[in-house]
């Protein structure tokens, strides 16, 4: 273990990124929408609204992703910070990969935005997943769900109003 590292992605990145976050909706069964261009555009781009940090072997493979952005918390009073993704490479599960890049995310979100939390969304038929979050510390929020607004009804916000 001693020999990967975990370092932010850099714009070089774009492709590798993608094709990680791509085998995550793939062990997910999840469709991937995201071409390379819309990693690049959207970690490295003009205006980043995500980020990421990478484990990366001595080698140069790949073999973990964290894609994280900030948002402001009214009831926290501060930036938190919210996962959406967390990839470890199956080769390398069971060696605390994933919290070494939380870990990562975590210092990333306080040096950039004094972050004070982290946020996340975990499947409910993904037992294994939610069992890592717990024993690392994460609590479940069971007074709130989260909620998503796409496509045509997202279009056609506010016509009535």
């Amino acid at each position: 273990m001693s020999d990967i590292s975990i370092r932010p992605a850099v714009s070089g990145d774009a492709s590798v990124l993608n094709r990680a976050l791509s085998q995550l909706s793939a062990d997910m069964g999840d469709e991937h929408r995201a071409g390379d261009a819309d990693i690049a555009r959207a970690c490295f781009g003009p205006a980043p609204v995500l980020h990421a940090v990478i484990a990366e072997t001595a080698d140069g493979s790949i073999v973990g992703v964290a894609a994280y952005s900030p948002f402001f918390s009214t009831v926290y009073g501060s930036v938190g910070i919210y996962v959406s993704d967390l990839w470890v490479d199956q080769e390398v599960r069971g060696q605390r990969l994933g919290e070494r890049l939380l870990a990562g995310v975590h210092r990333a979100g306080v040096d950039a935005w004094d972050a004070s939390f982290i946020r996340l969304g975990v499947y409910h038929d993904n037992p294994r997943a939610r069992a890592f979050y717990e024993r690392i510390g994460f609590v479940a929020a069971e007074d709130t769900q989260f909620m998503s607004l796409a496509g045509n009804a997202l279009q056609s916000l506010g016509e009535n109003a």
